[in-house]
């Protein structure tokens, strides 16, 4: 029986991520460097450029035993922590983050260090069946948590698709 294989998060020196993965990829270790489309403006034309979403992160898939041979490629300082371990990231938040990036363009992260109030579940749309807690609902944009990360990403998302399935009132 194979050994299970987990996602984890490492902290790469700025402005590294792509080239982290590159060598990821080089050295066969499953990896996923989450790419923006971001649409950039210059003096005479519009372009769509894939910056990392993540700044000094890039993900592994491994398990416990393939943890060595990524601390010790060019560019990666350490994994992100928890509790003095490196925090494990479920698949499908890894997942999420893949399709939200499929269906969304100029994706922003915001830091958060709030209290978490209802639980929601999807109604209609990519994340069908997803639950997740509210941040803020504004107008047609919800705030979708990614609590292992620490962040959440902002996409317009109309009210009608989402339902309340615990409220914390």
């Amino acid at each position: 029986m194979e050994p299970a294989k987990n996602w984890y998060a490492v902290y790469t020196h700025a402005r590294w991520e792509k080239k982290v993965a590159d060598l990821l990829t080089r050295k066969k270790i499953e990896n996923y460097c989450p790419l923006n489309r971001v649409e950039r403006q210059w003096s005479d034309r519009k372009k769509i450029i894939h910056e990392p979403l993540f700044t000094c992160y890039v993900f592994v898939r491994l398990t416990n035993k393939e943890r060595i041979p990524v601390l010790q490629t060019e560019g990666v300082l350490n994994y992100v922590s928890c509790m003095g371990k490196p925090a494990v990231i479920r698949d499908s938040e890894i997942d999420l983050i893949k399709n939200f990036l499929i269906d969304h363009i100029n994706v922003r992260l915001e830091k958060f260090d709030v209290s978490i109030n209802d639980t929601i579940r999807v109604k209609y749309g990519i994340f069908i069946e997803q639950e997740g807690k509210v941040i803020e609902v504004l107008d047609k944009t919800v705030r979708v948590l990614l609590p292992s990360l620490g962040y959440i990403m902002v996409a317009e998302l109309p009210k009608s698709h989402i339902e309340v399935v615990k409220s914390k009132r």
